[in-house]
């Protein structure tokens, strides 16, 4: 069964971003964040590629993710450390966690875990153990092999970005762990001084935008394309969509595509999105599984056509009201995915 919805994905794209990266990283190590199924892209096909283009440090949120990667036989890190419930899995060596808390290094030293990563919070107030734990000696007798910190404000000019990266050097030493990193895709942008020994890119590997230093330099990965199901002609003062919220000025011609919030194309693209670069307009509201675009541009466009949406994540994050990391995120499962 043919699925009317495909999700045109450039691989060449993904490693050119990681390249780039890897080249702003300096001397660091280049890793690449693959969590939430590769940003919604697919986590197997993203590691595979990113692999070959020279990626070695991969982070995924989950066990759960691990699991599903552990197949490919990559180094890979657990970002949320290690409960109680995933000691089994943890155990079998299939990635690092990355531990969080007082609780989870006890926990991984009391069963002898070997190899971790660990994270020390210097100032975002969510995953990890204090500066002043690390030390008093929390991690003392750990084998540890990235020790990590995560920035709250890399995408803004904040004074926080530099504290943070202060608390954090300043623990160079404290362990034995052998390498330390801080920055994420955002943090990669602000300079060398945040590099480290490694960097863990995110949303700037998938065509995200998040500092302008990126601009021209990072490329678009994703690209929706959906079928028409049908090419309807819509007379003037007539409305379409839920809650007839536009009315057409004029005889329109117009595409209803299937495609909707369910498949990731939020509700904010109402009115606001377009396709085939920018010339057919999003008109009405996008609902669960249908949009419809005026097509009066494009006189060709029939029943069973595709037409690929513009979905540039800086401005689709613009003209949607979400983040470029909801958009990619979101994507469902309805889609095909190809590579190509």
């Amino acid at each position: 069964m043919t699925l009317p919805l495909r999700l045109r994905l450039d691989r060449h794209a993904l490693a050119d971003n990681w390249r780039a990266l890897d080249r702003m990283s300096g001397a660091a190590a280049c890793g690449a964040a693959i969590k939430a199924d590769g940003y919604g892209l697919g986590a197997t096909a993203v590691a595979e590629h990113l692999a070959a283009a020279g990626c070695r440090d991969f982070f995924v949120a989950t066990w759960a993710e691990a699991a599903r990667l552990a197949p490919l036989g990559l180094p890979l890190s657990v970002l949320h450390g290690v409960r109680a419930e995933d000691m089994p899995l943890a155990l079998q060596g299939i990635a690092r966690p990355v531990l969080n808390s007082e609780a989870q290094v006890a926990r991984w030293r009391t069963a002898g875990g070997g190899a971790c990563d660990v994270m020390v919070d210097t100032g975002i107030n969510r995953l990890g153990v204090s500066p002043a734990a690390v030390r008093d000696g929390l991690l003392d007798g750990l084998g540890i092999e990235t020790l990590i910190s995560h920035l709250a404000c890399a995408d803004e000019d904040s004074a926080m970005n530099d504290r943070q990266r202060a608390a954090f050097a300043a623990l160079a030493g404290v362990t034995r762990a052998r390498r330390m990193s801080l920055a994420n895709s955002a943090g990669i942008a602000l300079g060398p001084d945040y590099a480290f020994d490694l960097t863990r890119p995110g949303i700037a590997l998938y065509g995200g935008i998040v500092r302008p230093e990126f601009a021209g330099t990072i490329r678009q990965v994703a690209t929706p394309e959906a079928q028409v199901l049908q090419r309807r002609t819509v007379p003037a003062g007539e409305t379409v969509g839920y809650n007839a919220t536009w009315t057409a000025p004029r005889t329109t011609e117009v595409a209803i595509l299937n495609l909707g919030y369910a498949d990731g194309y939020v509700r904010g693209f109402s009115d606001a999105g377009s396709a085939a670069g920018g010339t057919l307009p999003v008109i009405g509201r996008v609902s669960m599984d249908l949009m419809a675009l005026d097509v009066t541009a494009a006189p060709g466009l029939a029943e069973g056509d595709w037409v690929t949406l513009d979905f540039a994540l800086p401005a689709a994050a613009a003209s949607s009201g979400m983040s470029q990391y909801e958009l990619l995120t979101l994507l469902g499962q309805r889609y095909a995915r190809g590579w190509v």
